[in-house]
């Protein structure tokens, strides 16, 4: 709970908002104008700013606001004031309050099930193009095959596509100006039954600069089979305060209960990070911000960085893509497509992904409408009910 005097700030700046937006003769030019306008300063500066920077790692004035087309509400100035009288708390709300989870496998479980409907000798594993004959059509690839084709649908970084080729060098001074952000996930599994205070939650957002993350994910409440069974026998590595350690037994196999937390980091030019501490310093914030004891014991940690985490939709995205993909679909035959292949965040989602990918299939064939990355507020503003696999 907010203390009165911030929740008092938060709803002043709500009332400004709300009278700037019936007097605004003009659109919001940028990310921060739209917050401002949309939710008052109270609300920007406590948290969207600053969560907002963690999750992008760019500034919010630095960033376009039309990504978010027009299905994001304003929130409702009399809900927000009846909430804060009568202390209570928001009901679920927004596209995420329900979702589905595989029990077992993760969200790879699925694309894996998905390849298996596809002819098995139609992959090729462990190679990676290093050349594009553009005019040619020929792709050459790590171990020194080639492939010739007539249409190339690629999900590789737009920024890099066009590294690829010579003949693409026209177009390299606009796709390095993308922007994008990398991403460090990290997992930490820990022994013991899960908090009470942390309950059913899946995920919990931090604009805070006492913890490196700006998202945790309660990944065992996923699914149970997220972390080891409570029979199985594993190794205390460390306490989360790794001063406490020398008081616990880190040498032999003890059986759990088990729970589990995945972190996300972002980083860029803008908000470097230090790799090497990285770890450390989250499992750090994770006790500074109450999600682990001192003394809870870690049993295994995961680290691993995205190089590309999030294309971020910068001020000059629009121009840059309406340059990049027309002339490498027109010219060169090569669909540039998914999340980093179309740079879109708003239809760079893992469903936005694979329907980005069916719709290019079909417009090289049938000259079909790219409905996903062509009208993202249409997709986006309804649910699917005409494609299914």
């Amino acid at each position: 709970m907010l203390p009165v005097e911030e929740q008092v700030r938060c709803i002043e700046g709500m009332i400004d908002a709300a009278e700037e937006r019936v007097r605004a003769a003009t659109k919001p030019r940028n990310f921060d104008e739209w917050i401002v306008r949309m939710m008052g300063v109270g609300l920007a500066d406590l948290f969207m700013r600053p969560y907002n920077f963690k999750v992008w790692a760019t500034p919010t004035s630095e960033m376009q606001c039309e990504w978010l087309g027009e299905r994001v509400a304003a929130p409702s100035l009399k809900l927000v004031v009846s909430n804060v009288l009568n202390k209570k708390v928001a009901g679920n709300w927004g596209p995420n309050a329900t979702f589905r989870f595989p029990a077992r496998d993760g969200t790879g479980g699925i694309w894996k099930a998905v390849a298996k409907t596809l002819p098995q000798e139609r992959f090729q594993f462990g190679k990676s193009v290093q050349k594009i004959e553009a005019s040619q059509k020929i792709a050459h690839l790590s171990d020194g095959t080639t492939i010739s084709y007539r249409s190339m649908i690629s999900t590789m970084p737009l920024d890099q596509i066009t590294e690829m080729s010579d003949e693409l060098e026209n177009l390299r001074s606009t796709s390095r100006e993308l922007v994008y952000s990398s991403t460090h996930v990290i997992g930490v599994g820990i022994r013991g039954v899960l908090p009470p205070r942390i309950g059913d939650k899946c995920w919990l957002y931090f604009p805070e600069d006492d913890c490196p993350f700006y998202r945790a994910t309660v990944f065992s409440n996923y699914s149970p089979y997220n972390c080891p069974q409570a029979d199985i026998k594993l190794r205390t590595i460390q306490t989360a305060d790794p001063k406490l350690s020398s008081g616990v037994d880190t040498q032999t196999e003890r059986a759990g209960p088990y729970w589990s937390l995945m972190l996300e980091v972002s980083q860029s030019t803008q908000k470097p990070v230090d790799e090497a501490n990285l770890l450390a310093e989250s499992i750090q914030g994770l006790v500074n911000t109450g999600l682990l004891q001192p003394e809870d014991e870690i049993v295994s940690t995961y680290h691993r960085k995205f190089h590309h985490g999030y294309p971020t939709p910068s001020l000059k995205r629009n121009g840059q893509l309406a340059v990049l993909l027309p002339e490498l679909r027109e010219k060169y035959s090569i669909w540039s497509r998914g999340r980093f292949g179309s740079y879109k965040y708003e239809v760079a989602n893992q469903d936005h992904s694979f329907m980005v990918g069916v719709e290019a299939v079909d417009n090289v064939l049938f000259g079909a409408n790219e409905l996903t990355l062509e009208q993202p507020d249409y997709v986006n503003g309804r649910r699917n009910t005409e494609r299914r696999l």
